[in-house]
């Protein structure tokens, strides 16, 4: 039987850290956006789902329908951050490794 090697153990360690934090510079540069109204409502978020800007077209400022704004704003931010989850998730070095464990660890992919 083969003995258990701690060296290599923790050198992949290393690596797959090294590799999250490539990711994570990575995700903090990509620029995603979610729209709504038909594109009255603009949202624009990074890769790590934080809200960079929002924009709304001025044909989407009604002060007697201030709840359809407020929806759209809703929407198109749900709609970036949609988009930045999948983006962090393509970046996951670990989505990899975890798809193949069968889901077999809590909160990984299947």
């Amino acid at each position: 039987m083969a003995g258990f090697d701690l060296d290599t153990l923790f050198q992949q360690a290393q690596q797959l850290q090294e590799q999250m934090r490539e990711a994570q510079d990575r995700l903090a540069q990509k620029t995603v956006t979610g729209t709504a109204g038909g594109g009255m409502v603009v949202v624009t978020a990074n890769g790590k789902g934080e809200i960079q800007r929002v924009q709304i077209d001025k044909q989407a400022v009604d002060p007697r329908d201030v709840p359809m704004l407020e929806d759209l704003v809703v929407a198109a931010v749900n709609s970036a951050l949609k988009d930045a989850h999948e983006a962090a998730a393509a970046e996951n070095p670990l989505s990899g490794m975890a798809s193949g464990l069968g889901g077999m660890i809590p909160g990984f992919p299947k």
